[in-house]
C-alpha cells in the first residue's frame, strides 16, 4: 500500500509502529460505527476525533470511541475549560487541515491538547484515522498519547 499520509510520515519518522487499513468510502455514512462494520472491528476499538473550542483553552482534540457521545462537560473539565462545543464543521478544514470523516489527532497543522477516552487503555490497539477518507491505522493507545503529548481522560 503506497498512501501515506502526514499522520503515516510522522509515525514512520518517529518509528511508531501501526497497521494501515483501507475501507471503501461513503459519503453519507461517514460515522466510525460504519467504519468498524467495514473493517470488522468492534465500535468501542474504533476511536473518532472531535476537535472542540473552549472558553479558555481556545482548541482541544477529543478521542473517543466510535459508538460513543462526548460529555462536554467532562470534556471541559479535562481540559481547564469551563465549558466548550464543537468546533464549526466550516471551521475543521482550515483550522486542522483535515476534513470530516478524516480528521487525524496526529498531524493536525497545530498541536492541540489532546485528550484520549481513559476506555482507550483496555485495548491493545486502538483505529484512528490517519487523516484520510477510507484509511484507519491500527496504532497502541500509548503511542497516541506519546506522539501527541495527550493525555487520558474520561470523556464519555
Amino acid at each position: 500500500m503506497s498512501v501515506k499520509t502526514n499522520c503515516c510520515r510522522i509515525l514512520d519518522t518517529h518509528i511508531i509502529h501501526y497497521t494501515l487499513l483501507e475501507y471503501e468510502v461513503d459519503e453519507d455514512s461517514l460515522d466510525a460505527v460504519t467504519v468498524a462494520n467495514k473493517l470488522d472491528l468492534s465500535p468501542e476499538q474504533v476511536f473518532k476525533t472531535l476537535v472542540l473550542v473552549g472558553d479558555s483553552v481556545k482548541y482541544f482534540v477529543a478521542v473517543i470511541p466510535g459508538n460513543e457521545e462526548l460529555s462536554l462537560k467532562k470534556a471541559a473539565l479535562a481540559s481547564g475549560n469551563k465549558s466548550c462545543s464543537m468546533l464549526p464543521l466550516k471551521e475543521l478544514q482550515s483550522l486542522t487541515g483535515y476534513i470530516r470523516g478524516g480528521c487525524s489527532p496526529i498531524g493536525m497543522k497545530k498541536q492541540f491538547p489532546t485528550y484520549i477516552e481513559e476506555t482507550a487503555q483496555l485495548f491493545d490497539e486502538i483505529s484512528i484515522s490517519p487523516g484520510q477518507r477510507g484509511l484507519q491505522i491500527l496504532i497502541k493507545p500509548t503511542d497516541i498519547i506519546t506522539i501527541t503529548n495527550g493525555e487520558y481522560a474520561a470523556l464519555i
